[in-house]
């Protein structure tokens, strides 16, 4: 019928059986042109429908439009034009075929529709239409095959159908035309993100993505560089979406578990009848218990929730995307297996000299077509999923979040805050993990399905064998796993206890300085070092074998399939299709054998982490119904007969309470500790369960709460929280709250950064921002739940008036304040006392004193306790005296260093603060001493003052690193190894190409013999030499593997000791002016990338690298024309892998960058959630919450289309290389044999997988070399001088004592002003000298310039005649003896504190114990002096802490004593004890004491007084008693006449 239709032939296979290939006309004139028209005409309506569904406000018109349509219109026309021809030659005699009028009709009506579609896609945000670009490829694709016919005819005969073919011939080049366009994207206004624009084309290559590379190339990106992600992935969307998949799924789990718990109750029931009689006769106490286990029981492991929801709701709200990358995921995996049988064709071809040139063209083509088809789908599908596990990882933070805002408080209290912080990040991750790789489960069991089916048919049953082989290997690598496994964990321990050990170093460098200790503690940590390189060297031995098998299995399974092969019948000779077939396939079924295994345990993490979180998301929300708002209401708050619970389980703690409080009315609401005075408070926000009774409220919430509750940001933003600024209420606040001498102190006044959790605050400081906030907040009622316990005295009082009270600035509102400050219940309208929960009088103070009831006990007995005053004094210190100390506390260490670096450089200005302390009944007040400190408010954008920044933000890394780090590593690897390993390797890959080389030779073999003559001497001579090089593979691999664990881990250990004995001599400035944190960082995580990461991404940098070297020296023995197509193809490689690591390096910064503000913004949160929702706040956290985790999300976007981005551009770099081996195996077939094309082919196909891996490792290694750069930047830190110079001080010097200061001078650093101005004097031996001034007077810098920690500036110090800047520094300190203010001891025995270097014997030890009044406490501990001290010495108290440092000094027993006094630290006995110690020990010693109490000082023989650096007054008490000066004013406000009223 259609031979006909086009008059001439329509099919015969005689056309296919030439040299010159070609289609018959009519073929290609109806099938291959009908092939794309269908396509188009089938999927138009769907998609016109479906751009009239969605569509968008219309577009303008642009260039790239119009240029498309007028394209379309031109072929319309060449159609019409086309038509007119066939309509003129028809002259009536049927010669015209049909079919020439039939294709340009439908062509007209095909351009018309065309026009139509891209008219229609102005009213959508993607101007390009997916289909349309295929409809233009597959026209074209099936265009050429006319095309090349038609030139072949004009070329016989000019002049046969020569319009015809003209007009075929445009017609084409406009569709071309067409194509090209359409690879362009259209902009739109809509949507800056480039990525929902692109057109077809440039979304399959990613080439929407190339601006950012390129910028990234640049310059290094920053967040604004980085686009947006689409609204419909947005957070927001993403979650509502979620949220009513998950509402359906939930209530089906919770009706599910209801039944559960119902069959349980029946099941039960039966029970409790049996055990009732027995537990009558038994006594209460056992019931207790029972009771007791029952509810252990009850929360242990088998508490039953709703279940197996999640993974449901997620599947339903993503599951268009799981399908569509099903899809995607199935074509590549049957694409794969294309492949080797490609191959087979080709190696057949070229074995068959007979066969046409044209059939192993087409074969390259078709191998390239399938390579370019497989790398699309492998991308995409790849972008699919990793997008989808980003979306889930999405959805459930932001769903934790939500959740975490209206948790009811029971189900809150299961959850720590660090669990809950955990749930969003690690469980979130996880599913995210999972997500990326769900589809691997069945596309494994698929492939190695497949991959055993294709070598059945190549070589039967023996196949079993070689999978036997991969089968029995999967058990021996896990135990190898578990035994590294094990081996990792005792690591961690040393690790745990090194840094442990480390962060003690760091806490008390300064002691260890005084001392001279540090060698012992160095060694200490050498010790535990030593230890962990050995693990780590097992360790690495082991990862060598497990890899060592990895590399065998290949070998090992090829090498038994093939001898199987051979031995089991003489018939089977391996040929070469046979033997490359099955590498190819063999080399597939790698991936899904070693994947497997991972899948299936990263599921069963992921599944532990669903079930958390379905305990989470499931759990009860908060119950406010008892809680009523009503605006028409006549009282501000009604408590009716309400009583609530914290816990259902638990008895009410507020009960039957009625109370009706009046608008405007202050009440003050007092009890007892634990009468639920806050519990009362928490119900009216709601946050208790209410077991019966109501609340009515009328108008807005206020809370402050008892532990305040300060946000990670500037003090303004906690005092606004979130509302407009009126600067005139705020500076009236910010007075009344006492907030301005704060601000004074604080660095950029109420622009400084407050830390998390308020760290650097005191805790009145907190208090008051609580109160400035409420206050700021213009609310209806404040709740006030004890807002002055935190503050002074004086300050409660300010506040109370300025604020609180009857004429503050909240008055006319309703106040709840809960107080403990007696004095101030006679100005509150009315006073609510509480006992347990209930009411236990109530009305105003006078009408309670009246009635003479609980109240007015109370009271009374409380003013005979305090005495006149009738108000409890606060000690006037009590404000931040907690965080003074320098050295931070040790939970606190390595988690941030930010936070930690503005305690430190608070407790200065505490420190400052608290000047007032010189002596303890120093009348100074706070105003006085920051007036002399003169500080001034930062404005935001002044300078800060010189010095006024303690810690200098941490350096980060941009760009590439230094290649000198590079050599430091490998320096410290040793060149040698470094030889031997890549020698090692090199063999490895010499041997790859031999068994190649041999494997050929041997399929050679096929042609030679066939099987009756095959002789065995030689099959076995095959196998062996097969077998052999094989192996030598393997062996290599190990040997260069083993070499390379103890290269890496020798290098560990140089870099960690380079490391550690630089910071131990590092000067004591560089500690305080370095967060321990960052320090400890260094030591922490930069060293174990050195130890663990580091190492492995090298070696398979190395394989890879010379993996792909070997593949193409092998093509190029084969066909040397391959050079020259190499040498391109490297150049596009290298600059898309130079273009990729800069922006990918970046972005996976910017990621971590954005990553932890959600985390501590989330913790934040959940401490503050009754504040947040007093004030109904819960909005705008939930935003600021939804904007960070898009503003994350957008950074992991763009690094996972950075990747796919790459993996485009590699993947066609390695199938061209596919390609133009193929090719050249065509074109040289003469010279080549079958076996040579199936080793070539075989290999080159392996290429795109290496290739891969190659730029991964490489910017790994970039990223983790970086720790080297870090660990390098702390080597290089400047030393104090050396320990122990060549000039010694003679032997038992210091033999009198005598010190001499002359003109000295010194300061803290040099950008600072000098600390001590040109002191002299002279100590004469056995002198006790007493040294006095206010703080900041120089006292402790002039112990500091002894010991010189701080070096002179200008003068000298002499100690009997020996210029001290002469000597080492250990040869000084060890000479001198402090007691220092603060007792730090370290974590080991008792022993060593005070003895590290164990050099002197127990008896001196307990004789120095027994001196210091400790040998009692001693000897009475079980272990005596092997007790040990707990980190810091906390299980020893401080007194005890204080005699132990005494007992340091006595053992010392050296001719100069320095002691720093302690001030807060010892009772008075304690201090007796010391005093009368010192007396008599150290009687024959040059002593020197820095005192805060003079009582202390008032029998030495010389007072020195310092002020501002300077001695002001110098000689023996008496004398500066006589006449009025400093020392004389400071006697008497000490309320010391003479030198005889001195008492202790």
């Amino acid at each position: 019928m259609l031979e006909t239709f086009c008059n001439s032939t329509f099919w015969n296979s005689s056309f296919l059986d030439s040299p010159e290939v070609d289609l018959p006309l009519c073929f290609e004139q109806t099938v291959l042109v009908w092939i794309p028209l269908g396509f188009l005409w089938l999927l138009a309506p769907w998609q016109l429908l479906h751009v009239y569904r969605s569509r968008t406000k219309r577009s303008p018109i642009t260039k790239l439009y119009l240029a498309k349509q007028v394209l379309v219109v031109f072929l319309l026309i060449l159609a019409a034009i086309e038509l007119a021809l066939v309509l003129t030659e028809d002259s009536g005699q049927a010669t015209v075929p049909a079919i020439r009028y039939t294709n340009p009709s439908l062509y007209l009506a095909t351009w018309l529709l065309v026009l139509l579609i891209q008219h229609s896609r102005r009213w959508c945000v993607q101007k390009d239409s997916w289909f349309l670009s295929l409809f233009w490829i597959l026209s074209i694709l099936c265009g050429t095959f006319q095309f090349q016919t038609l030139i072949r005819t004009l070329l016989k005969d000019s002049n046969s159908n020569l319009a015809y073919s003209c007009l075929y011939f445009i017609c084409y080049a406009f569709q071309i035309l067409t194509l090209i366009l359409s690879a362009f994207s259209e902009k739109d206004d809509s949507s800056n993100n480039p990525s929902s624009t692109a057109s077809f084309l440039s979304r399959i290559t990613f080439s929407w993505f190339d601006s950012v590379v390129l910028k990234g190339y640049k310059q290094p990106l920053t967040l604004e560089d980085v686009w947006d992600v689409d609204e419909e992935i947005k957070t927001k969307t993403l979650v509502s979406k979620f949220e009513k998949c998950m509402a359906r799924e939930l209530q089906k789990a919770r009706q599910a578990f209801q039944r559960r718990q119902e069959k349980n109750s029946r099941q039960n029931s039966g029970d409790r009848l049996h055990g009732l009689n027995k537990n009558q006769s038994q006594s209460q106490d056992v019931l207790v218990l029972e009771e007791a286990k029952k509810k252990k029981k009850k929360s242990g492991t088998t508490e039953d929730f709703p279940k197996s929801w999640l993974v449901k709701a997620l599947f339903k709200t993503f599951y268009m995307v799981l399908l569509k990358s099903l899809l995607l995921k199935l074509l590549h995996d049957i694409f794969i297996f294309a492949n080797p049988q490609l191959l087979k064709l080709l190696i057949s071809f070229a074995n068959d000299r007979d066969s046409y040139v044209w059939t192993g063209y087409l074969c390259s083509v078709l191998l390239f077509a399938v390579a370019l088809f497989q790398s699309i789908c492998l991308q995409y599908y790849f972008q699919l999923c990793f997008v989808l596990g980003m979306h889930v990882r999405t959805t459930i933070m932001a769903s934790v979040y939500k959740k975490a805002l209206t948790l009811s408080n029971r189900a809150k209290k299961r959850y720590t805050i660090g669990e809950t912080v955990n749930l969003m990040s690690v469980d979130a991750q996880k599913l995210m993990d999972v997500t990326s790789y769900i589809h691997m489960l069945w596309s494994n069991v698929l492939q190695i399905i497949l991959s055993i089916y294709f070598l059945w048919i190549e070589l039967g049953p023996s196949v079993l064998a070689g999978v036997g082989v991969m089968v029995l290997l999967i058990p021996v690598n896990g135990i190898l796993a578990t035994k590294s496994k094990t081996i990792q964990v005792k690591n961690m321990k040393n690790k745990d206890k090194r840094l442990k050990i480390m962060n003690e170093i760091l806490s008390g460098i300064k002691i260890l300085k005084y001392f001279a200790w540090e060698p012992s503690f160095k060694n200490k940590i050498h010790d535990l070092r030593k230890k962990e390189l050995k693990n780590l060297l097992t360790f690495g031995q082991i990862q060598s074998i497990i890899v060592f098998l990895l590399f065998l299995t290949p070998v090992l399974v090829s090498v038994i399939t093939f001898s199987v092969y051979t031995l089991v019948d003489s018939n089977n000779i391996l040929d070469a299709q046979k033997a490359f077939t099955s590498i190819t396939v063999f080399n597939i079924l790698r991936f899904p054998l070693s994947m497997l295994p991972m899948v299936i345990t990263s599921m069963l993490q992921a599944s532990v982490s669903t079930e958390r979180l379905e305990k989470y998301l499931g759990g009860d929300d908060l119950d406010t119904s008892a809680i009523r708002h009503d605006c028409n209401f006549d009282k501000a708050v009604q408590f009716s007969e309400a009583s609530f619970t914290w816990d259902q389980d638990l008895e009410a703690t507020v009960r039957n309470v009625n109370l009706d409080i009046i608008p405007g009315q202050l009440v003050a609401i007092v009890g007892a500790v634990g009468a639920g005075k806050s519990s009362l408070m928490s119900a009216m926000l709601g946050e208790m369960e209410n077991v019966h009774g109501h609340i009515t409220i009328k108008g807005t919430i206020a809370y402050v709460p008892q532990q305040s509750w300060i946000q990670n940001g500037t003090i303004k933003d906690n005092i606004l929280f979130g509302s407009e600024l009126n600067e005139k209420r705020y500076q009236q606040i910010l007075e009344a709250c006492a907030l301005l001498q704060d601000l004074e102190v604080l660095p950029g006044g109420d622009q400084a950064e407050i830390g998390e959790k308020g760290i650097n605050l005191s805790g009145g400081q907190k208090q008051r921002i609580s109160l400035a906030r409420a206050t700021y907040q213009n609310s209806d009622i404040y709740i006030l739940d004890d807002p002055l316990s935190a503050v002074d005295a004086h300050v409660g009082k300010h506040i109370f008036n300025k604020i609180l009270g009857p004429n503050g600035l909240l008055k006319g509102k309703t106040r709840l304040l809960v107080t403990h400050s007696i004095h101030f219940l006679p100005q509150v309208d009315e006073i609510v006392l509480l006992g347990d929960g209930t009411i236990l009088e109530k009305g105003s103070y006078s009408a309670l004193l009246a009635k003479k009831g609980l109240f007015a006990k109370n009271l009374n007995t409380f003013i005979k306790q305090t005495g006149p005053e009738g108000e409890a004094t606060v000690n006037e210190d009590s404000e931040g005296e907690g965080d003074c100390g320098l050295i931070p506390s040790m939970e606190e260490i390595p988690e941030d260093a930010v936070s930690l670096t503005m305690k430190r450089e608070n407790s200065l200005h505490q420190t400052l603060r608290h000047s007032s302390r010189s002596s303890r009944r120093h009348p100074k007040s706070l105003k006085l001493s920051l007036k002399t400190q003169n500080v001034k408010t930062l404005k935001e954008d002044e300078a800060p003052v010189k010095g006024q920044r303690l810690i200098e933000k941490e350096f980060i890394q941009t760009g590439k690193v230094n290649f000198s780090i590079y050599l430091k590593y490998l320096r410290a690897v040793g060149w040698y190894s470094i030889f031997f390993i890549i020698f090692a390797y090199m063999i490895n890959s010499a041997a790859f190409i031999g068994s190649n080389i041999w494997l050929s030779n041997w399929t050679n073999d096929s042609k030679a013999f066939n099987s009756t003559n095959y002789p065995a001497s030689q099959r076995d001579m095959r196998v062996g030499v097969y077998g052999a090089l094989g192996v030598i593979q393997g062996v290599f691999v190990l040997i260069a593997n083993l070499w390379s664990a103890r290269g890496s881990t020798h290098a560990s250990n140089i870099l960690h000791k380079q490391l550690l004995n630089n910071i131990i001599r590092a000067p004591m400035s560089f500690f305080d002016t370095t967060p321990t944190g960052r320090i400890v960082n260094r030591f922490a995580g930069d060293i174990s990338t050195v130890d663990d990461t580091l190492p492995m991404s090298l070696r398979s940098w190395v394989l890879c690298f010379l993996g792909i070297i070997s593949t193409l020296v092998m093509i190029c023995m084969a066909a040397p024309v391959f050079i020259l197509i190499i040498l391109p193809l490297t150049i596009v490689y290298v600059s898309v892998q130079i273009l990729y690591m800069a922006t990918s390096r970046q972005l996976r910064r910017l990621d971590s960058v954005t990553r932890s503000p959600i985390y501590s913004h989330f913790s934040e949160t959940v401490s503050g959630l009754s504040v947040i929702r007093a004030f109904e706040h819960q909005q705008r956290f939930l935003k600021r919450s939804e904007v960070g985790i898009d503003t994350n999300q957008k950074c992991v976007y763009s690094w996972i289309t950075s990747n796919r981005w790459l993996a485009v551009r590699l993947e066609l770099v390695g199938n061209l290389i596919v390609f133009f081996s193929s090719l050249l195996m065509v074109i040289y077939r003469d010279s080549l044999s079958g076996d040579t094309v199936g080793f070539v082919l075989s290999n080159a196909l392996n290429i795109t997988q290496t290739l891969n891996w190659l730029v991964r490792t490489s910017s790994e290694i970039e990223t983790n070399i970086v720790a080297v750069e870090r660990i390098n930047e702390y080597i290089k830190v400047e030393n104090e001088a050396p320990w122990v110079t060549d000039k010694r001080p003679p032997a038992g010097w210091p033999s009198k004592g005598e010190i001499q200061f002359s003109d000295y001078q010194v300061r803290y650093r040099p950008e600072l002003d000098l600390v001590l101005k040109g002191i002299t004097c002279n100590m004469r031996s056995a002198e006790k000298i007493g040294v006095v001034g206010r703080t900041g007077a120089g006292k402790s810098s002039l112990t500091n310039g002894l010991f010189r920690i701080l070096e002179a500036e200008g003068g000298q110090i002499t100690i009997d005649g020996v210029d001290i800047a002469s000597i080492g520094l250990h040869d000084l300190r060890e000479k001198l003896t402090i007691i220092p203010q603060e007792p730090i001891l370290f974590s080991g025995s008792l022993r060593m504190n005070l003895d590290p270097f164990s050099s002197y014997s127990d008896e001196e030890i307990w004789r120095a114990l027994e001196l210091a009044h400790l040998q009692s406490f001693v000897a009475g501990l079980q272990l005596g002096l092997s007790h040990e001290v707990a980190e810091a010495g906390d299980n020893l108290s401080i007194g005890q802490r204080q005699l132990l440092c005494l007992a340091r000094a006595l053992l010392r027993k050296s001719k100069i004593l320095i002691m720093d006094e302690a001030t807060a630290a010892v009772d008075l006995e304690t201090d007796r004890l010391i005093q009368m110690t010192i007396q008599n020990e150290f009687s024959h010693c040059t002593t020197i004491t820095i005192a805060h109490r003079l009582h202390t000082i008032m029998d030495s023989d010389k007072v020195m007084v310092l002020d501002n650096g300077k001695i002001v007054e110098y000689g023996s008490p008496e004398e500066l008693l006589k006449n009025p000066g400093p020392f004389y004013y400071m006697a008497k406000e000490a309320g010391i006449e003479s030198v005889t009223s001195t008492t202790f």
